[in-house]
Formats: C-alpha cells, sequence, structure tokens
C-alpha cells in the first residue's frame, strides 16, 4: 500500500514582498532536502508573482511528522508568514494523529486515501 503523503499549500504573496519570499523558499527547500522521506517538495509561482503553490511529498507518517518538527517549518515558516499568507491547504493521505491536529490547526483539510491506483 502507498503510504505516500501530500500537501498542496496555497499562498498569496503580499505585494512587493516577492524576491524575499523566495529566498525564505530557498531556504526552506535546502532545510527540506536535508530531511529522510521527504520525496517532492515543488514550488510554483504564478505570472504575476502574487500566487504560490507548494506541492509537497512524504513518504510516510514519520517522514510528516519530521518535516513539521523541523527547521523549515519550525524556523523559516513564521518568516515565510510575514510576507505571505496560507489561503489554501489541502493534505492527501494520511499524515498521523498528532501531525492531522497540528496540520488542521494551520488549516489544512485532510483527505484520507479512498481507492485507487499508486505505486
Amino acid at each position: 500500500m502507498n503510504e505516500a503523503v501530500y500537501f498542496d499549500v496555497h499562498f498569496k504573496i503580499n505585494q512587493g514582498k516577492l524576491e524575499t519570499f523566495k529566498e525564505i523558499a530557498e531556504a526552506m527547500i535546502a532545510a527540506t532536502r536535508q530531511e529522510t522521506g521527504a520525496r517532492g517538495y515543488e514550488w510554483h509561482i504564478s505570472d504575476d508573482g502574487t500566487e504560490c503553490r507548494l506541492l509537497e511529498t512524504y513518504a510516510n507518517e514519520a517522514a510528516v511528522t519530521a518535516h513539521i518538527s523541523g527547521k523549515a517549518v519550525q524556523e523559516f515558516l513564521p518568516k515565510l508568514l510575514q510576507v505571505s499568507s496560507i489561503s489554501g491547504f489541502e493534505v492527501y493521505g494520511y499524515p498521523g494523529s498528532p501531525a492531522a491536529r497540528i496540520l488542521s490547526a494551520r488549516g489544512a483539510r485532510i483527505f484520507r486515501r479512498w481507492n485507487g491506483i499508486a505505486s
């Protein structure tokens, strides 16, 4: 069974803060790159520079827990939220009870895997 957990985070970037947003995102990418179980961490910015979509993939519940307790979330996310806001947050797959509580408190909607084909 595929235990992977996916995040789809939507950011609204504050006016005039795109370059600062990118600098903080680069630090988050570097920190996440060091995490065991982080399989994907893709940042997509709209053509007008006002919105970003962050697509994250984690191997399993343990990888999600490591990420939310790690440097990217604990140190850099608060800085990112000084120049942007979260306008949407969805989690696909089950991140585990402790992580689900933390993510829900951040506004995440959690969708448990029901059916399908995954490798």
